[in-house]
């Protein structure tokens, strides 16, 4: 099945270059990692992927622009991680295992996202656009003890494009399926010290389609609009003053509910802005370099179902802000990176508890020794974590809690193109406020809900241990990983008909993650790239201890093949495939509310994709024009990655960007 779909691929990309005449333009470039690809994710500093003793996935600005992803989920998914979207502008995404929480902030989420080396704030994927992105680099595995809690399954950091060359301007709009409109703007550059990277999108989209041809009603949106600003001042070669600013609202977003039991009127708003003061600055010699960071942000979620005989509405507004401050010292053999971090949330609610508080202070140690002439490199680090939560307004009161968290690792490079790698990593999400300090009557049932101040961090452990091999446009990489999860919060009932928290689950999740990227077009000297690659996660065990079963919603393979196919000559194209395996999941479309929740298979999918682009136009008078088409769902799969919700079919966009 594979090798038919590649072979499909190939066709579609020959066909494409036998349709279009050649163009002056530079020769294409390759997205394939080496052992010199520089990431900052990993060690909050900047280092080089033969340094790592970790697994780090780096998806950059090439990959990012042939993509047809508009959103983070979209994006990784094409990278082999498992992303589980559904109508309302939802999108978590799983590492290892463990996912993000795709309601509200990410204070209870498993996998971390970050906004520029900090907390974004938001555990839905669909909320962060790829317009203005450089790149995103993915920890896979626990970083607790860079990033604090909520990294257990991973860390995935969104970096923002930092103006650079001769300034331009751009403008881009499309039209798709479903009565899909995009428009956008940006500009870019720098001059005399200034540099910024700039750019707004708005789209709009009406009810979808599934494979079956069934309208999913009240699946579109009213309006999506995303804006991304990074402005920065460079006093000098080593001191730069920094504002990024991030924006994302849809209004309107169609919350469906199953297609057997269409919910015509539910929508749902989603807000989150952020503003970051940044100041980077560094030693003439590099020899110390540091950073200095204050945020501030807003997360708003509405839900509403306009029903006439019985409304409804919730509403939850995330406040928060934050800080860091960090300082990095190069000493030869050694690089220690220490500092500290701070973030404080102030959350409200239509429903108990209205209002609380989440306050966290923190500092952190990373050390890094390169050995035998730097072909064997340890490290080491540790993150002390204080924690206070406060529900207000009567309905509770206030705890406090703490946590360190250590992480070690080595490296050997057998050779300068060979990495032997191992790591033993702990990570941890802290109780919620709701969870420690509640005390207040559930306004739905009538119960009183109790929180337990003696529960514990969820908590895992983590080995792994892998090979990176990089030369001449090929990479390839090879990890298996095992992490015992332990101290699982559920919610339980009391005795006395009340309820409450206790810390009951634990899982196991093993697995081998790969990947196979290569550049033909360097291994040949060709004067353009074709790339196939293929990245893959397998779960050998993903078992719940206490019931001892398979962890539910969790699929055993994940994967992402195609090939990348670019040429000076200003063409091209990107075929994807994703696989998902299946899973077991609690089937509520069918629940009677009376009988246990049926356990079903959700059944394993693979969704194709197309995308092509060729400049029309490119000189250094009239600037540069570009075609771009986009088919996903390729060949119309019926698919769900959530029950009773299926996902459209085959769709079209084309569009046409204008740059000077």
């Amino acid at each position: 099945m594979m090798f038919r779909w590649l072979g499909m691929g190939v066709v579609c990309l020959v066909m494409s270059i036998g349709a279009v005449s050649a163009d002056e333009g530079e020769k294409g470039t390759s997205a394939v990692p080496t052992m010199d690809t520089v990431v900052v994710t990993a060690g909050r500093a900047a280092e080089k992927q033969k340094t790592l003793t970790n697994n780090v996935t780096v998806i950059d600005s090439d990959a990012i622009e042939q993509s047809p992803a508009r959103d983070l989920g979209e994006l990784l998914s094409e990278q082999g991680l498992s992303v589980r979207q559904e109508p309302g502008n939802l999108s978590t995404v799983s590492v290892r295992g463990f996912r993000t929480d795709s309601h509200g902030n990410d204070l209870k989420s498993k996998v971390l996202i970050l906004l520029d080396g900090r907390r974004a704030g938001t555990g839905n994927a669909a909320k962060i656009m790829t317009k203005n992105v450089e790149r995103v680099e993915v920890i896979r595995g626990p970083a607790s003890v860079q990033y604090g809690s909520a990294a257990v399954g991973g860390v995935i950091n969104v970096i923002t494009r930092q103006g650079s060359g001769k300034p331009a301007v751009f403008v881009e709009g499309g039209l798709g399926s479903w009565q899909y409109e995009e428009a956008s703007m940006g500009s870019q550059g720098a001059f005399y010290g200034l540099d910024f990277s700039a750019t707004g999108t708005r789209s709009t989209m009406e009810d979808y389609q599934t494979s079956d041809g069934d309208t999913y009603r009240n699946t579109g949106y009213d309006e999506k609009e995303n804006l991304s600003l990074n402005v920065g001042y460079s006093f000098n070669a080593n001191h730069r003053l920094g504002v990024i600013y991030t924006n994302f609202s849809v209004d309107e977003a169609g919350s469906p509910y199953y297609l057997s039991q269409n919910d015509l009127v539910s929508y749902v708003d989603n807000k989150n802005h952020t503003t970051d003061f940044v100041y980077d600055g560094s030693t003439v010699n590099d020899g110390f370099s540091w950073k200095l960071r204050y945020f501030t942000g807003k997360d708003k979620y509405k839900y509403a179902a306009p029903d006439p005989l019985y409304p409804y509405v919730y509403e939850e507004i995330t406040d928060r802000e934050g800080a860091q401050a960090q300082i990095t010292a190069d000493l030869d053999m050694v690089t220690l990176t220490g500092g500290v971090d701070w973030v404080n949330y102030e959350i409200e609610t239509t429903s108990a508890p209205a209002r609380a508080t989440y306050d966290n202070p923190a500092g952190f140690l990373l050390a890094k020794a390169g050995l035998l002439d730097e072909r064997l490199i340890l490290s080491a680090g540790g993150r002390y974590d204080s924690y206070e939560v406060e529900i207000k307004e009567g309905e509770g009161g206030k705890e406090e809690d703490d946590r360190f968290t250590p992480n070690v690792g080595l490296a050997y490079l057998i050779t300068d193109q060979l990495k032997l790698r191992v790591n033993y990593g702990q990570a941890f999400v802290m109780p919620g406020a709701d969870q420690l300090a509640a005390d207040y009557i559930d306004p739905n049932s009538g119960a009183p809900i109790s929180g337990n101040a003696d529960l514990k961090p969820e908590k895992s452990a983590t080995w792994e241990g892998g090979l990176d091999f990089s030369s001449n446009g090929l990479f390839a990489s090879l990890t298996y990983f095992h992490s015992d999860f332990e101290d699982k919060i559920e919610f339980v009932s009391l005795p006395d008909g009340s309820r409450s928290w206790d810390n009951l689950g634990e899982a196991t999740i093993s697995g081998i993650e790969g990947e196979i990227n290569a550049d033909l077009g360097a291994l040949n000297d060709w004067d353009f790239v074709l790339r196939p690659y293929v990245r893959f996660t397998y779960l050998t065990e993903f078992e719940d201890e206490d019931e001892n079963r398979d962890l539910y919603y969790t699929p055993d393979w994940t994967a992402s093949y195609g090939i990348a196919f670019s040429h000076w000559i200003g063409l091209s194209a990107t075929f994807n495939v994703v696989y998902t395996g299946g899973q077991s999941v609690e089937d509520y479309e069918n629940w009677n509310y009376i009988d246990p929740v049926e356990i079903v298979t959700l059944g394993s999918s693979t969704v194709a994709s197309l995308a092509i682009t060729q400049t029309l136009l490119s000189s250094d008078r009239w600037g540069k024009l570009t075609l771009r088409g986009d088919i996903t769902n390729l060949f119309d799969e019926d698919y769900a990655y959530v029950k009773g919700y299926p996902m459209p079919g085959r769709s079209f966009f084309l569009g046409l960007r204008y740059d000077i």
